[in-house]
């Protein structure tokens, strides 16, 4: 019997199994990097052990010293999560072989569908090779790892040397091995998933379908179950080839088979993942079950019913992330100094409030789940959380998110993988509520209204406060008024009540509430995120037209080809990568002209603003 686990991760999938464990009676032990030392999971874990790393990216996936860890905290049992040591068979064999219990599928199963290309072998499907014309486009994928990461998408032959050495070098980077393959891309295609649990008694459970199609750079974002409306044929190939995939390798555990549905319904097999899938609690929540709990059951050897539980209601997941979608997705870091939802929605996480967003690992903050009877009110209630959710720190995802689960496309579920392609510059276009910078600055004025002063003689004179919307950068200037009374006004507006917590306007015969939040200059209004600007600008912030500046801390992986000072660059053209979050980002020529100095060089760490490089725009003749 098991009695106490070790995750061998960190974050939020880490609090997950820890949850499951609490609940079971089930001693947790939990390991870190440095950076992680106060992790929400390791703070939630009965014990805690450091493991020291060449870098904190290194530190979780050092087998040796996980069991080693596992050994010295007492642990019989090791959880792998996801990500970092999960699919790797070399790690399942080291637990095993220490004498402790391996929650997950034998070695030799992970072993068999670790690479892509093997996976198919197994499944008798050829990969594509000698590319022509008519295969265009075509997908070049890492065939280790996954998450987006070793792939990319080609519609031109002349294109596909570049590419295929690019996710060559970004797989080589992720996963230590630079194998890749090309396979074809269907257009309009969504991305369907079948859950898989199988035990050491040959029963094998098929928990139904997940549509994961919403996603940006192949990571997804949004996740259901059931995967709505595929016809009952598609169902049940999905479901045939998942269990054949599952005893060709006599899997154990829980698993989950990918495949790529085309328009015209059919299914071709992508991969197994060896592992939980973070989607899981939108399965969890349609059938009733606790995805962690029975992989305990099984990893102990005792038997699943012969059937699952019958299927209920509809299920979605979203996944928030520290990003900003309109500059490329690009990772954010800093302090998430509150996160909360609204009650009747699930909310895994591996932060709270005061928590450290850092660089080092996957942007993702936390995953909301909402279950409900049917598509359309799940759907309903998640966008609803999302857009009441208290998310506050750096740029997030939460308004795509919203915006994603009402669009008609999604709502009336004719998405596919195409769909942020179509629609992310609808989806990131500003959409501030004209009231959120007054309402900020009447809340600092009662907040401290002797720094701004009382009641004057001149009402030509109000206060004014300049506020920066983020993450577009547009800025306001708004004016405001003590009264002889001692309280607020403003033009065009009732100032029905102002405190620094709360704002409540009326404009039109329409009555706003706004619930303010100030940390430092950055201000939370509802659900817009501000910054207060200074009166007066510090020169020496100012950098010269054409500066290059990261637009998140990272690690400068590569630059382009010949790069140098006095290089003429094209307007558009990547200049430099940047490594950051497990993600590559280009940094692109702003326009066409000379890059007059060179900051960057492979291997350098760089804070957020670093000064990369400078281009001077080409002077018209």
């Amino acid at each position: 019997m098991i009695t106490s686990v070790l995750v061998a991760n960190r974050g939020e999938i880490a609090c997950r199994v820890f949850r499951t464990c609490r609940d079971l009676g089930i001693r947790t032990v939990a390991v870190h990097s440095d950076p992680d030392a106060d992790a929400l999971h390791v703070r939630t874990a009965d014990l805690a052990v450091r493991l020291p790393g060449a870098t904190p990216a290194e530190t979780y996936l050092r087998a040796d010293l996980v069991v080693k860890a596992a050994l010295d905290a007492g642990a019989d049992a090791v959880h792998p999560g996801y990500g970092f040591l999960s699919e790797n068979a070399d790690f399942a064999r080291a637990v095993l072989d220490a004498g402790l219990v391996w929650i997950g599928p034998p070695p030799a199963a992970i072993e068999a569908m670790a690479s892509k290309t093997r996976a198919k072998d197994l499944m008798g499907i050829a990969p594509l090779t000698d590319v022509t014309e008519a295969d265009l486009p075509v997908l070049v994928k890492a065939s280790a790892g996954g998450g987006g990461r070793g792939m990319r998408i080609v519609r031109a032959l002349a294109d596909l040397p570049g590419e295929t050495e690019a996710a060559r070098a970004e797989a080589l980077s992720a996963f230590g091995d630079g194998t890749v393959f090309t396979e074809p891309y269907v257009e309009g295609g969504r991305h369907v998933e079948v859950q898989v649990l199988a035990d050491t008694h040959g029963t094998v459970w098929i928990l139904g379908t997940r549509d994961c199609s919403l996603q940006r750079r192949h990571q997804k974002v949004v996740e259901e179950a059931p995967a709505p409306g595929l016809p009952a044929a598609v169902l049940a190939e999905t479901a045939a080839l998942a269990e054949r995939a599952v005893r060709a390798v006599d899997y154990v555990g829980a698993g989950t088979v990918e495949f790529l549905v085309a328009p015209d319904g059919t299914a071709h097999f992508l991969e197994m993942n060896t592992r939980l899938q973070v989607e899981h609690p939108v399965t969890e929540a349609v059938f009733g079950l606790d995805l962690v709990a029975l992989q305990l059951r099984v990893a102990e050897g005792e038997a699943l019913d012969p059937e699952p539980p019958a299927p209920r209601g509809h299920a979605v997941e979203a996944r928030l992330y520290a990003e900003d979608p309109g500059a490329g997705f690009a990772p954010q870091t800093g302090t998430l100094h509150r996160l909360t939802v609204p009650p009747g929605v699930r909310l895994d996480t591996g932060y709270t409030g005061g928590d450290t967003i850092g660089v080092h690992y996957d942007a993702m903050l936390a995953k909301v789940v909402a279950h409900a009877p049917t598509r359309a009110a799940a759907v309903r209630a998640l966008a609803g959380a999302l857009d009441r959710a208290e998310v506050h720190g750096p740029v997030t995802n939460r308004a795509l998110l919203v915006r994603s689960l009402r669009h008609p496309e999604f709502t009336t579920a004719r998405m596919d993988t195409g769909f942020y392609d179509r629609h992310l510059d609808e989806l990131t276009a500003p959409d501030e509520d004209p009231y959120a910078p007054l309402a900020a600055a009447l809340a600092a004025a009662a907040r401290a209204p002797s720094r701004f002063g009382g009641f004057r003689n001149v009402p030509s004179q109000p206060q004014t406060r300049t506020y920066r919307t983020e993450p577009d950068g547009t800025e306001h200037e708004v004016r405001y008024r003590h009264t002889r009374a001692g309280g607020l006004a403003a033009d065009g507006v009732e100032v029905v009540h102002a405190a620094p917590g709360l704002v409540v306007l009326e404009a039109g015969g329409v009555r706003r509430r706004f619930a303010v939040a100030a940390y430092g200059d950055r201000v939370h209004v509802n659900g817009t995120a501000l910054t207060a600007l200074p009166r007066f600008t510090d020169p020496r912030e100012q950098r010269a037209p054409g500066s290059l500046l990261a637009p998140m801390p990272g690690t400068v992986v590569r630059l382009a080809e010949g790069l140098a000072e006095g290089a003429a660059v094209t307007g558009g053209q990547p200049l430099i990568w940047l490594e950051a979050m497990k993600m590559e980002h280009r940094i692109c020529a702003p326009a066409t002209g000379t890059l007059t100095a060179l900051h960057a060089a492979v291997g350098r760490q760089v804070e957020v603003g670093s000064l990369l490089a400078v281009v001077v725009e080409e002077t018209p003749a």
